[in-house]
């Protein structure tokens, strides 16, 4: 497991900026953590280190959220409000795992039986004894 403790939203961006470099076709990553604690700036940062030139925001409401304009596609799930997992189906989820670009997963924890073994894992916790910015990143 790879611990990074950041202690603002830019450092928390630059971190993911890092992994979304090194993030490969067909890579799944299951991003999960509290309301507020910054999946949305970590999915900002994941996408600059693919590339991507629009604008990303949390796709709560569409559930999936595609950007094509990096050096492979990303494809944004937030399941937030998911009601079964079904849902993804409808959404052809599985063109998105296994096609040509990543995949980053919000709230995975609740779709738990649409999750391939081999992904990776992101947990991000706040830590207000250390500040109300500070963030420990867990990946594994």
């Amino acid at each position: 497991m790879q611990i990074i403790e950041t202690d603002s939203r830019e450092e928390t961006f630059e971190a993911a900026k890092k992994i979304g470099e090194q993030a490969k076709p067909g890579d799944i990553y299951c991003l999960d953590g509290e309301l507020g604690v910054g999946k949305t700036v970590f999915a900002q940062g994941f996408a600059a280190g693919l590339g991507v030139t629009e604008v990303v925001s949390s796709p709560t409401f569409t559930i999936l959220q595609a950007y094509e304009t990096g050096r492979m596609p990303l494809y944004h799930f937030d399941v937030y409000r998911i009601g079964d997992e079904s849902e993804m189906d409808e959404i052809g989820y599985e063109d998105c795992f296994y096609g040509e670009g990543a995949s980053l997963i919000e709230w995975s924890q609740l779709v738990p039986g649409i999750i391939p073994e081999d992904v990776k894992h992101v947990e991000i916790e706040k830590d207000l004894a250390k500040g109300v910015d500070h963030r420990r990143i867990k990946i594994w």
